[in-house]
């Protein structure tokens, strides 16, 4: 593992570039700012340098890792960023195409190309959407399960690469509706300031933060229950059909498994099914890596 730093040309020409990739979360979704969003990210650009941190995101709401792959990754790497961050994979397993592999492999591809840039990369596992909507455990399950295989994923080669690895899949953080929207998927200001603050303290850590941390505190009123609900019933409620529309038949099948696993006890047959997945998909990544025999 190599010891994360900042290098590469933009050192010479400025204060540190920062760049996001990601999904709405890094977007900024649920952190209203004038007529768009602010988010975790730009909260955590303040507190980089003591100078003007040079920050772009090019995180879009419904991305996932081919969008972060194909589009974000070449714009990214145009901008020779000094530390990136690469969040994503929650849409993926919202996705009738969900394939670990193919998350496994194209976050491989991403990592990969920052890290031979010189760039330090900032990486996160993430809480399931299932637990998060309050579904019932027939279709939060499946769910989950996913959502854990893309997070094993991203912890495995988050330390292959040397990155800087937020672990924000559980903890106090998610049961606390204070930090969270309306829609319960995307965090509120208060939520996206505890993961900047988390991200600071993680960089601080490796002497890679020297400005101040981001305050806890919102900045901005909570918005009343009544805006809540009516960003809920009109913007919430299309952003999660468009990304689940696709998957109900699929989650429904998948729901009817495992109710039918359960009731012979024999449901930790799917969660060993998902492990096995996860290591041949790293395992074809480490095949992949090894030079041609001659």
């Amino acid at each position: 593992m190599r010891r994360p730093r900042f290098e590469g040309p933009s050192d010479t020409a400025g204060p540190p570039r920062f760049v996001a990739l990601g999904d709405s979360l890094t977007e900024g979704v649920g952190d209203p700012l004038g007529d768009g969003w602010r988010g975790w990210a730009a909260l955590l650009a303040e507190g980089i340098a003591t100078e003007p941190v040079r920050f772009t995101n090019l995180a879009v709401s419904g991305a996932q890792t081919r969008d972060v792959l194909e589009r974000q990754l070449p714009a990214g790497l145009a901008l020779r960023p000094d530390l990136v961050s690469v969040v994503v994979g929650v849409n993926d397993t919202l996705r009738c195409t969900f394939d670990i592999q193919a998350v496994a492999t194209r976050l491989d591809q991403v990592y990969a190309a920052f890290t031979e840039q010189g760039a330090v990369v900032l990486t996160a596992c993430l809480p399931d959407p299932g637990t998060m909507l309050g579904l019932p455990a027939a279709l939060a399950h499946p769910l989950a399960r996913r959502q854990r295989a893309v997070n094993a994923v991203v912890h495995a080669l988050s330390d292959r690469y040397g990155a800087l690895h937020l672990h924000a899949c559980e903890g106090d953080w998610i049961t606390d509706r204070a930090l969270w929207s309306a829609d319960r998927l995307h965090p509120g200001e208060r939520g996206h300031r505890q993961l900047a603050l988390r991200f600071h303290r993680l960089l601080t850590e490796h002497g890679l933060a020297t400005g101040p941390a981001p305050s806890p505190e919102p900045e901005f009123p909570v918005p009343t229950r009544s805006a809540s609900l009516w960003w809920l019933a009109t913007a919430g409620a299309g952003w999660v059909a468009r990304r689940c529309t696709d998957l109900l038949p699929q989650l429904l099948t998948l729901a009817a498994d495992e109710l039918r696993h359960r009731a012979r006890g024999t449901s930790a047959r799917l969660d060993l099914r998902a492990s096995t997945a996860v290591s041949a998909a790293l395992a074809a990544l480490s095949v992949a890596e090894q030079p041609d025999a001659a």
